[in-house]
């Protein structure tokens, strides 16, 4: 049962929170729209008119309020800009002050997508390379005890992708955020026991992060934070972003909470320290939405412009992770239903491809006092995050299933390659081809293995049995690109439809390698 049933009616309303005799009453933030974001040269995806909100509201109200959640903000980016940003409940339990778009949260491991970035750029500029070993940026790795005689030695390459060989420290690693740089220094002289031998597995550290966190320290000559701040918050316009949360103004910040015996108990503030580049950034959903409408604009790789602050390729290498993939559900509650994922870790981002929303890019924050998740989904432009101030509050279940209905609601719009000249004639081709019954129509177009694999004859033979089927076609229908070298199509016929793909070979001027044409049945 829950203990707060008595004193929660909608939450959707107001929240009531009851701390020893004291109750405090909070009503939720007004929906904003903000047009604020960076990343204007990206494609347009989504179309905001079609954002309907009632089912992510409730989903995430029903989060809040069954995790015992103070504060939460959440917000949806489409189109390169925050087109729905939502705050419920309080940011302190104090000044009973509410959760608004510009309430800053610790936004924890979700800091780790903004220390790989950096490290990426810094090999850009030719100051490290990631295939070099660690120990070249660090030198306190060098006298190291490996746990095989054959053991390859730490690259950096190895701590963006957690195959280092280190053990998952999450709450041990939490709370090293405000360990000082002297005392860092000592633990790397003395060396760590390993989980298991490097390059072997993916194991989540964040012994690995601060590691990279040191490494961007001196390859660029300057503390971390700084070197993050001056090469990514502060071109990307996150001005109230940064690693020093007291220096934030007290009224804007979200205190963090633990709920522990039925109430909830104030988490100390951990300082910014050697540890901040696995989880110490603390940011707002306003400053947030211009780091996730920057990423999403790296995708589909294009001929405009490279507008930075890293270039468009090294931000799509994020997805970019080892070779030890693992099966997984999809957080949430849809997740029970849907097909397994083949999820990697890429450098700052787990990627995986979902049967209902495509290529998928996610990681969530856990910390004393926060939780936290975003969602990046590339093929869609669309990502989602929410921030919230308790302990280990986990909201991912709550992202995922709120992208579902986003995805059921019609709001997810592929958006599509477009289809080049070359594709285009090929195309025009296949057509051809069908309506005269012959591969003859196309000869010219043809690679050379295309009348190897099947004769002319035998692709009469087959081009009659489907129109005999089916009848006549409409073949101007448009073909969608798979890639510059492939489409897919769907043709109305006069007795059922007609599914096709074709192919063209890796030559100048690329020929056909492959049609199919198949009768589609129900």
């Amino acid at each position: 049962m829950n203990k707060r049933a008595g004193c929660v009616n909608q939450f959707q309303a107001s929240v009531c929170a009851r701390i020893g005799t004291v109750t405090l009453t909070a009503t939720l933030a007004m929906l904003i729209q903000v047009t604020s974001a960076r990343a204007s040269d990206s494609p347009a995806s989504s179309g905001t008119s079609e954002l309907k909100t009632s089912e992510v509201d409730r989903i995430f109200a029903d989060y809040a309020l069954d995790s015992h959640i103070p504060g939460l903000v959440y917000g949806i980016v489409a189109d390169g800009r925050l087109v729905y940003v939502r705050g419920l409940g309080v940011q302190d339990l104090e000044s009973n002050r509410p959760v608004t778009p510009d309430t800053l949260f610790r936004i924890a491991s979700m800091t780790k997508a903004f220390t790989a970035l950096t490290v990426l750029k810094l090999r850009d500029d030719g100051k490290l390379q990631l295939d070099a070993l660690a120990e070249t940026y660090v030198p306190e790795l060098r006298g190291w005890k490996y746990p095989t005689k054959d053991s390859p030695r730490i690259r950096v390459r190895d701590l963006l992708n957690h195959t280092a060989g280190f053990v998952t420290d999450d709450p041990w690693g939490d709370r090293q955020t405000p360990l000082p740089e002297p005392e860092f220094s000592r633990l790397l002289r003395e060396g760590v026991p390993f989980a298991r031998t490097p390059a072997t597995a993916m194991e989540y550290s964040n012994l690995g992060f601060a590691l990279l966190g040191r490494v961007v320290t001196n390859v660029s000559g300057h503390p971390y934070a700084d070197t993050i701040t001056h090469s990514l918050l502060q071109p990307l316009g996150m001005e109230s972003s940064g690693f020093f949360v007291d220096a934030a103004p007290r009224d804007r910040r979200a205190f963090g909470y633990r709920w522990e015996d039925d109430a909830w108990r104030l988490e100390p503030t951990m300082a910014h320290g050697a540890f901040g580049a696995m989880g110490g950034v603390q940011t707002s959903a306003i400053d947030y939405a211009k780091w996730v409408a920057y990423l999403l604009s790296a995708w589909p790789p294009r001929d405009q412009a490279d507008s930075g602050p890293a270039k468009r390729g090294t931000v799509r290498e994020l997805a970019q992770g080892s070779n030890f993939p693992r099966l997984r559900q999809r957080p949430g509650h849809t997740g029970a239903d849907a097909c397994r994922q083949a999820a990697a870790y890429g450098m700052g981002m787990w990627v995986a491809v979902d049967c209902d929303l495509g290529l998928t890019l996610s990681h969530s924050g856990g910390y004393p006092g926060y939780g936290s998740h975003v969602l990046l989904l590339p093929d869609h432009g669309v990502g989602i995050f929410a921030f919230a101030n308790r302990t280990y509050a986990g909201p991912s279940g709550a992202v995922w299933d709120a992208a579902v209905a986003l995805s059921k609601a019609g709001f997810l719009k592929d958006r599509s390659a477009p289809v080049g000249e070359e594709l285009a004639s090929a195309y025009r081709t296949v057509g051809a081809i069908y309506k005269q019954g012959d591969v003859a129509a196309g000869r010219d177009q043809l690679a050379m293995n295309f009348l190897m694999d099947r004769d002319a004859a035998g692709w009469g033979r087959d081009l009659a049995s489907l129109k005999k089927q089916v009848g006549e076609c409409d073949t101007a229908a448009s073909v969608t690109a798979t890639s510059t070298l492939s489409g897919e199509f769907t043709w109305r016929c006069a007795h059922g439809r007609v599914t096709g793909s074709v192919l063209l070979a890796p030559t100048h001027p690329p020929r056909i390698q492959w049609i199919q044409l198949v009768r589609r049945s129900l």
